[in-house]
């Protein structure tokens, strides 16, 4: 039961997330990928399992049970802190082009109007 909720939920935030990608405005934009990237973060977290011991206690608790794997977790925790500072980058420099252009939309951007 709880794969299928956590599908659910990783079919909304990528389905939200595609959504805001598609939009007009530079910020929302951002967002659909920020958010993207965190469902994609929580499909490897949800396909690392959760099933398992703590790694550092591999001796104590029940017999035959296999300590989880902590790479997943170590290298979704640097993808979140590169997808902060990324997110960040991009909010700087749609703030700029607001400046330069007074204007966030793609399309007056563009000149395509």
């Amino acid at each position: 039961m709880t794969q299928v909720i956590l599908a659910a939920v990783l079919g909304i935030l990528f389905s939200i997330g595609t959504y805001l990608v598609l939009r007009r405005d530079v910020v929302r934009v951002v967002w659909g990928i920020s958010i993207i990237s965190q469902a994609a973060n929580v499909y490897l977290v949800t396909m690392g399992g959760f099933s398992g011991l703590a790694p550092i206690l591999t001796g104590h608790g029940a017999e035959g049970a296999a300590p989880t794997d902590p790479l997943v977790q170590a290298l979704v925790l640097t993808a979140i802190v590169i997808g902060f500072g990324t997110t960040a980058l991009a909010l700087v420099l749609t703030y700029r082009v607001y400046e330069e252009h007074g204007t966030i939309d793609m399309y007056e951007l563009g000149g395509n109007s």
